[in-house]
C-alpha cells in the first residue's frame, strides 16, 4: 500500500492493481495516501479507486486457469466471490464495466477521468 508514495517524489503517476475484496482494506489504502508524512510539505498522493466491475459468470467465462472451477469444487479455499466474500465498492472514483466494454474503451474512460480531474495533461 506505500508503493505509491516513493512515485509521488518524482513527480511519476503508480497504478496498482489488487483484488481487494475487503472495505476495510480499501479504506487503509485510502487513509494512507491521505496522511501526510510528519514534517512533510508534499500534498497527499490523491487515491483513485477504480472499481472493475464484472459479473461472476462473466469472470468464470475469462478463468484460463480454471481457478473458479476449483473453488467451487472446494479445492481453492477462501476464493473471493465464491467461499470468501466481496463487498463492491460503494463510492470509488470509476467504475469500469468489463462485461460491455472492451479493455481499450476501459482505458479510454480512465484516461478521460484522469484528464477531467486535471491530473494528466489531455492527450491530443
Amino acid at each position: 500500500m506505500r508503493l505509491p508514495s516513493f512515485s509521488q517524489t518524482s513527480s511519476t503517476i503508480a497504478l496498482t492493481s489488487f483484488i481487494s475484496p475487503f472495505k476495510a482494506d480499501r479504506d487503509l489504502a485510502r487513509e494512507l495516501h491521505a496522511a501526510k508524512a510528519a514534517g512533510s510539505t508534499d500534498d497527499p498522493i490523491p487515491f483513485i479507486e477504480v472499481y472493475v466491475e464484472v459479473p461472476i459468470e462473466v469472470a468464470e467465462q475469462r478463468d484460463p486457469k480454471g481457478l473458479y472451477k476449483k473453488a467451487r469444487a472446494g479445492v481453492i479455499k477462501d476464493f473471493t466471490g465464491i467461499s470468501s466474500p466481496y463487498e463492491a465498492p460503494e463510492n470509488p472514483e470509476i467504475t469500469i464495466h468489463t462485461a460491455e466494454k472492451s479493455v481499450e474503451e476501459c482505458v479510454v474512460d480512465i484516461v478521460a477521468w484522469l484528464e477531467a480531474k486535471g491530473l494528466i495533461a489531455a492527450s491530443k
